[in-house]
C-alpha cells in the first residue's frame, strides 16, 4: 500500500542494511580493513585499482595479488550487493534499463543511455541511478513516489550501478560498441538529498582519482532534489561542483504544495534562494526540472511567472513532457501548449531545453522507475 496523499517520509527505515563493502570506505578506510585482515596497507590500493580503475569484477585476473589473498579480500570486503533480475532495451539497444535486486529483496533500478555523435555534439553515455529503495517524497505524477520508501542505499549499492554500467560498455556490451560513461545523473529512484551521506560518500568515489574513485568530472555528475533546503546548503559546502537539478514543477506555492509535497515545509521561494547559493558557491549553473502536465501547471501564466523568478539567474530549465505512468490521471501537455511555454521562458531571457523521452517505451525515462515485481517476473 503507498503512501497517503501528502505524506511525506523524510527518515528512511532503519533496515535491510548490506554488509559494508570497499566502496562504502575512502582510501583510508579501505587501507585499515586490509590492516584488520592481518595484510600490507598497500592491497588496498591494488585492489581499488582493479576494482575501480581497470573495472575487473573477477578477482581471478588480479594476479599481481596472492590467490589466498584475493580469496580473503574478497569474502570480507566484496559482499555481491547487486544481482540483476532483468535488462529491458529500446533505441536499437542503446538504451538500456536494469532491474537489480538488493541483499535484502529490495528492488532498484538504473538506466544507460548512449547518445551518438552529432554534428553539435560528441558520443556520450549518461548513467541514471538510484539512491534510495523507492522514495518518501510522494509526488502524485511519479512513480517511484507513489510507491513509497523502503530503505536508503549503501554508498557502495549506488556507485555499483554506476560501475555496472561502465563495465558493460567498456566489454562492448552495449550498442555501439566498446565505450566509457561520460555523465551520471541521480534521477533514478528516491530523493538523493534524503540519504545525504551516502550520495556524498558516492560522489567521492566517483569523482575522486584513482585508486581512490573512478576519477569521474564532478561536472558530469547531477544530482536531483526536490528542494531539501539545509541539504542543499550543506552540498554547496562539500567542495564537490557537481550540477544541481532542483525538480520545481511549479513556480506557485498553491501548486508545488500539491504536486511536490515537500513544498509544505519550504516553499518555492526558500528552494530558489538555496539553490542560486549553490551556484554562487560552485560557480555551477542550476537545472530547473520542469514537468509539463496537461491543464495542470502548463498555463502561459506560470510560464511567465517562471520566467520572472528565474531571470538573471545561473539557471538553465529543462522541460519535460509528462512521462505516462500506470493508473496515472495526468497526461502530457498539448503540443502548442508545450511550445508557447517554451515561448515564453525564451521571451523572458530564460535558456529552456524540452528533454529527450529516452527510455519511455521500458518505463525508464523520468518519472516511471518504479521496479515493480511483474519487472522480474515478465
Amino acid at each position: 500500500m503507498g503512501p497517503q496523499p501528502g505524506e511525506l517520509v523524510l527518515q528512511a527505515p532503519a533496515r535491510g542494511r548490506p554488509p559494508q563493502h570497499l566502496l562504502d570506505l575512502d582510501a583510508a578506510g579501505r587501507r585499515d580493513a586490509v590492516v584488520a585482515l592481518g595484510l600490507p596497507a598497500f592491497r588496498a590500493d591494488q585492489v581499488s585499482r582493479h576494482w575501480l580503475g581497470r573495472l575487473e569484477d573477477d578477482p581471478s585476473t588480479w594476479t599481481d595479488l596472492p590467490a589466498a589473498v584475493r580469496d580473503q579480500i574478497t569474502e570480507a570486503l566484496l559482499p555481491p550487493l547487486l544481482t540483476p533480475v532483468r535488462a529491458l532495451t529500446c533505441d536499437g539497444g542503446a538504451t538500456v534499463k536494469t532491474v537489480w535486486r538488493l541483499h535484502d529483496g529490495s528492488l532498484v533500478e538504473s538506466v544507460l543511455m548512449r547518445y551518438r555523435a552529432t554534428a553539435s555534439s560528441r558520443e556520450r553515455t549518461t548513467m541514471c541511478i538510484s539512491s534510495q529503495a523507492g522514495c518518501g517524497m510522494n509526488c502524485p505524477f511519479c512513480a517511484t513516489g507513489q510507491a513509497g520508501l523502503t530503505r536508503n542505499l549503501s554508498t557502495a549499492e549506488i556507485v555499483e550501478q554506476a560501475l555496472a554500467g561502465a563495465r558493460s560498455l567498456a566489454r562492448g556490451d552495449v550498442a555501439g560498441g566498446p565505450g566509457r560513461v561520460s555523465n551520471i545523473v541521480f534521477m533514478g529512484m528516491g530523493e538523493p538529498l534524503a540519504n545525504y551521506r551516502s550520495v556524498v560518500g558516492a560522489l567521492h568515489r566517483l569523482c575522486d582519482p584513482a585508486p581512490s574513485g573512478l576519477g569521474l568530472s564532478a561536472r558530469g555528475i547531477t544530482v536531483s532534489t526536490v528542494g531539501l533546503v539545509p541539504r542543499i546548503r550543506e552540498l554547496a559546502g562539500e567542495g564537490l561542483p557537481v550540477t544541481l537539478a532542483v525538480s520545481l514543477h511549479a513556480p506557485d506555492d498553491e501548486l508545488r504544495d500539491t504536486l511536490v509535497p515537500i513544498n509544505t515545509r519550504w516553499k518555492v521561494s526558500e528552494v530558489l534562494d538555496a539553490a542560486w547559493e549553490y551556484a554562487a558557491t560552485t560557480k555551477r549553473r542550476v537545472s530547473i526540472e520542469y514537468a509539463l502536465i496537461k491543464d495542470v501547471n502548463d498555463q502561459a501564466w506560470r510560464a511567465d511567472l517562471l520566467a520572472k523568478r528565474l531571470r538573471g539567474k545561473l539557471v538553465h530549465v529543462n522541460l519535460i513532457p509528462l512521462n505516462p505512468t500506470p493508473g496515472s490521471k495526468w497526461t502530457a501537455s498539448r503540443p502548442e501548449d508545450e511550445r508557447e511555454f517554451v515561448r515564453r521562458l525564451e521571451a523572458g531571457g530564460v535558456a529552456v531545453t524540452v528533454r529527450d523521452t529516452r527510455g519511455r517505451e521500458i518505463d525508464g525515462a523520468c518519472g516511471q522507475l518504479a521496479a515493480r515485481v511483474s519487472d522480474e517476473n515478465a
